[in-house]
């Protein structure tokens, strides 16, 4: 059985969506939360079962180039991953509102071998009871027509014991109206302490964030909401501009009349009640720093002194003879040089990669994102101290937004949409993934013999994504080498959330940066899957150290010799499955299979290693914030035993309910052997990040950054990128160069139209949206990015 995201919250009764809805974590004016494949290839040659080249590729003439032309091929098989098409999600909308049991009503009027049979996963909001809760339910088998469906709630993937989670916020339009109404009571305060107010009319000039995830505290439910000034000029960048000012409010339960203010905080300093506020506010101690004002230091775009010969324009990269990989776009299936693999994105985690194939045979089921996660922390600031974002609630299918051509991605890229289903609305996101060659700039491989110089073209192939998750940009890439590798690597950008420079404030909570803000520190932790398959499904993980020693060789003449030597173990039971990097790197880990070892007698297998950038997991044990919802998150790597039950090591609405989630990761560690099993890695990337002065006006992908490495070991007989012949051997004596060979490389010798690089910046669509309930498949609507998600809910 395979689950594909029906990816809606249906309306149960007379309910509101806004509180699913806003996926920004930005302050606006109101309140803010934040089957395995035969191999069927009809071209191969060889016996080691490497691909022919693509028959449709032209080969390069000497004297000009390519058509440019995108190469096409078809799938082996239908993409079993996708996402549900428009008619599926149409169907299954309407099927579920002939279901009278579920009491459904349309969003619109709401007010607060063979192939595995797919089936729709609907998440369904229940509204109408004084504990409101989501419900996950399956529906199928798939097409709906001429075939006998049913809905059930679908449980067993969730080890709470049921695909079922409170909400406790569901009244999203009155706890914006409290939330108002509590700072225009205090509207003399805001006019005399940030010179403004915000009072929830358009005149405002702040705005108010609440904290997320909710604060569970002896029973009850609280939210720290804090001031934030609203932006001026032309850039959003209301993160980098809070106030100080802020306020505990108590929302237990759904009516609005038992709600209250439980205290006060301004300028570092805690008040129990607002008399006590106002009381200090009225002494002559009270000191009124002001708040953050925005500017040019606070906006992306151009400022600063120019830069030498900056009026010049930089190299670009060039793409002579047009692509050398093909798409089945249909499908989302691709083959490049000894790689082909399916893609997919979904609403909660966005691109997924499946069914990865190198040289024709399976060596990766699915690899892709888990969670995502940024925790923040501080001594002086209780609504940072509050927050951690489980960032997959928001959605990275609903931020992946249109890449940007020139900048995102090369000029030449090739580009595939995205879509996502909420709210009975269905979701398009143009050229949201970009894929495109790329000369790295340093060559795979090179050695300077006495009379031969030997340097190979290092080619990448890289598939690309990028979300805009509230305040920050996720950059994602899947990088695939020639000599068989696989990067995966996820850079971060956009504003920091900052918070206020106190007067009392200490070094503790991090940098001063800016008049009154400080650089808020907080980790990001990004958590992905990896299940590999070595020739098989049935593999081992073994550990590889290097260790130092102090040995007496039978050669050492009786002495002791301090050195180091090579030890190799396996981790057998899932009790020791939870791992972290070793200090110094000496030690790896790989996946073999022990059933198919190499001519040599070794086992052959995929080593895993983090690469460049950094390498973290979270600094904070046994958070108080997240509670037993991201224990994902305490190591650098995990192994365990697959299973249908553990498809996923996060929730998205684990945060709603951090100490009681749907989805408990420790779960999955219950001794079960590693030994020969099909096994599944996961494995965190991030950055620990403490901001200064140099992340003003954004954070800059060069230093926040994270990679892994997935590398063949011991799995070919020898390097696989001497098969490609973009390198070169330079034969010399004597400094006379006497022959050079080019292995039958033809260099293009075209004129260059320099018009081909040119970006393309014409056109950026934010959504395609199209209303599945009632379905109108003509009745599409284009809109700024977030208008669509909006529009499809309420």
């Amino acid at each position: 059985m395979l689950f594909i995201h029906l990816l809606c919250l249906i309306a149960a009764a007379h309910l509101s969506f806004a509180r699913l809805s806003h996926g920004l974590r930005r302050p606006r004016p109101h309140v803010v939360k934040h089957g395995m494949f035969p191999i069927s290839f009809t071209e191969r040659s060889s016996e080691d079962g490497r691909r022919a080249p693509i028959s449709r590729r032209e080969a390069p003439s000497q004297t000009g180039c390519g058509s440019g032309s995108q190469i096409t091929t078809k799938a082996p098989k239908a993409n079993i991953f996708a996402d549900l098409i428009d008619d599926e999600a149409a169907a299954v909308t309407s099927f579920l509102h002939d279901q009278k049991s579920l009491n459904l009503t349309a969003a619109a009027n709401a007010t607060s071998s063979a192939a595995p049979d797919r089936y729709a996963r609907v998440i369904i909001r229940f509204g109408t009871t004084l504990e409101p809760y989501i419900q996950e339910y399956q529906v199928g088998p798939l097409p709906l027509t001429n075939r006998s469906a049913t809905v059930t709630r679908l449980d067993y993937p969730f080890n709470k014991g049921r695909g079922y989670q409170r909400v406790y916020d569901l009244d999203v339009e009155e706890l914006t109206a409290f939330t108002y109404g509590v700072s225009a009571s205090i509207v003399d305060i805001t006019q005399l302490l940030l010179n403004g107010t915000a009072t929830g009319t358009e005149n405002d000039t702040f705005a108010i964030a609440g904290n997320s995830p909710l604060i569970h505290e002896d029973g009850k439910i609280f939210q720290w909401n804090q001031f934030y000034s609203l932006h001026t000029g032309a850039c959003f960048d209301e993160d980098t501009l809070p106030s100080g000012l802020m306020f505990k409010t108590d929302i237990t339960g759904r009516d609005p009349a038992k709600w209250s203010v439980a205290a006060w905080q301004f300028n570092g300093i805690f008040y129990e009640s607002e008399a006590a506020f106002r009381r200090a506010i009225n002494s002559s101690s009270f000191i009124i720093p002001g708040p953050n004002i925005d500017g040019d230091w606070a906006c992306t775009d151009y400022n600063g002194n120019p830069l030498p010969h900056d009026e010049l324009y930089p190299p670009v990269p060039v793409q002579p003879d047009g692509p050398r990989f093909a798409v089945d776009e249909q499908e989302k299936y691709v083959e490049w040089m000894d790689f082909s693999f399916y893609l997919s994105s979904n609403k909660d985690l966005g691109m997924q990669l499946h069914n990865i194939k190198y040289k024709g045979e399976r060596i990766i089921y699915e690899v892709g994102l888990q969670e995502a996660m940024a925790h923040y922390a501080s001594a002086s600031d209780p609504f940072q101290g509050s927050n951690a974002y489980l960032d997959s609630e928001f959605g990275f299918g609903p931020t992946t937004w249109q890449l940007v051509s020139g900048f995102d991605c090369p000029a030449y890229a090739t580009y595939l949409n995205t879509s996502y289903y909420l709210g009975e609305t269905s979701h398009t996101h143009p050229s949201s993934i970009c894929m495109f060659e790329f000369d790295t700039g340093y060559p795979i491989q090179r050695h300077t013999a006495p009379t031969y110089v030997s340097v190979t073209k290092n080619i990448a192939f890289i598939v690309r994504s990028a979300a805009t998750v509230g305040n920050y940009d996720y950059l994602f890439d899947y990088e695939f080498y020639l000599d068989g590798s696989i990067h995966i690597t996820v850079r971060a950008s956009g504003y920091i959330q900052s918070s206020f420079w106190a007067s009392n404030m200490g070094t503790q909570d991090g940098f001063h940066i800016h008049d009154n803000l400080a650089g808020s520190m907080h980790e990001h932790v990004l958590n992905y899957k990896l299940d590999l398959d070595v020739a098989g499904t049935a593999n081992s993980l073994v550990k590889s150290a290097l260790v130092p020693t102090t040995e007496v060789y039978p050669w050492s003449n009786g002495k002791p010799r301090n050195t180091m030597k090579f030890d190799r173990t396996f981790i057998s039971s899932e009790s020791d499955g939870k791992l972290n990097w070793d200090a110094n790197n000496a030690v790896m880990y790989s996946v073999v299979n022990k059933d198919k070892p190499n001519k040599y007698g070794e086992y052959r297998g995929w080593k895993i290693m983090p690469a460049t950038g950094n390498r973290n997991h979270l600094v904070i044990q046994n958070s108080t914030v997240l509670g037993k919802s991201v224990n994902w998150a305490t190591h650098h790597l995990y192994a365990v035993q697959r299973k249908d039950s553990e498809p996923r090591s996060a929730y998205p609405y684990n945060g709603w309910d951090p100490n009681e989630p749907v989805v408990d990761f420790d779960k999955f560690f219950n001794g079960e052997s590693l030994d020969q099993e099909d096994i599944v890695l996961y494995f965190n990337l991030g950055m620990h990040h403490t901001p200064d002065t140099s992340d003003l006006p954004n954070t800059v992908f060069t230093s926040a950054h994270s990679s892994m490495i997935i590398a063949p070991q011991n799995y070919l007989l020898g390097d696989p990128s001497r098969s490609t012949i973009h390198q070169t051997r330079i034969n010399f004596v004597k400094g006379a160069v006497t022959d050079a060979l080019t292995f039958g490389t033809k260099q293009p010798t075209c004129a260059l139209d320099l018009s081909v690089t040119k970006p393309n910046l014409e056109t950026f669509v934010g959504e395609v949206y199209t209303s599945k309930y009632p379905y109108h498949p003509d009745a599409q609507m284009l809109g700024n990015p977030g208008e669509g998600l909006e529009t499809g809910v309420r």
